[in-house]
């Protein structure tokens, strides 16, 4: 069984429309598009489960690029978490610590943005 990751999906687009076109290459086992948990809206990407190796790899050889409600597509084999580079986790000189700070200001805190508000633009102290 391989997992496939499938990006830029258009906001539109659900579970069966996303099935749907894995389909053509074979079986799918499960197709999920992930959904904002607040606003039940997508958010441009999924996940699909197919159960032959063959199969997934001529989808994702056939569906990268492909355009879907005028959306190219970008479609691989999905990462398990602990294999994708780490895109940060907060702090960095772009703030994000407390509650905001970072390049263009606002919020509290934040690592170089110094005081209540820093950041380069924003008022308070900082950088």
């Amino acid at each position: 069984m391989k997992n496939i990751y499938v990006a830029n999906l258009p906001y539109s687009s659900d579970d069966a429309e996303l099935r749907g076109l894995f389909e053509e290459y074979g079986t799918v086992d499960k197709a999920t598009v992930i959904k904002d948990r607040d606003t039940g809206r997508s958010r441009g990407f999924g996940f699909v489960e197919m159960s032959s190796d063959s199969e997934a790899d001529a989808a994702i050889e056939g569906l990268n690029g492909h355009e879907m409600g005028g959306r190219p597509l970008t479609v691989n084999e999905a990462r398990p978490r602990g294999e994708r580079p780490s895109g940060g986790g907060g702090g960095g000189y772009r703030g994000g610590g407390g509650g905001g700070g970072g390049y263009r200001g606002g919020g509290g805190g934040g690592s170089y943005g110094g005081g209540g508000g820093g950041g380069y633009r924003g008022g308070g102290g900082g950088y």
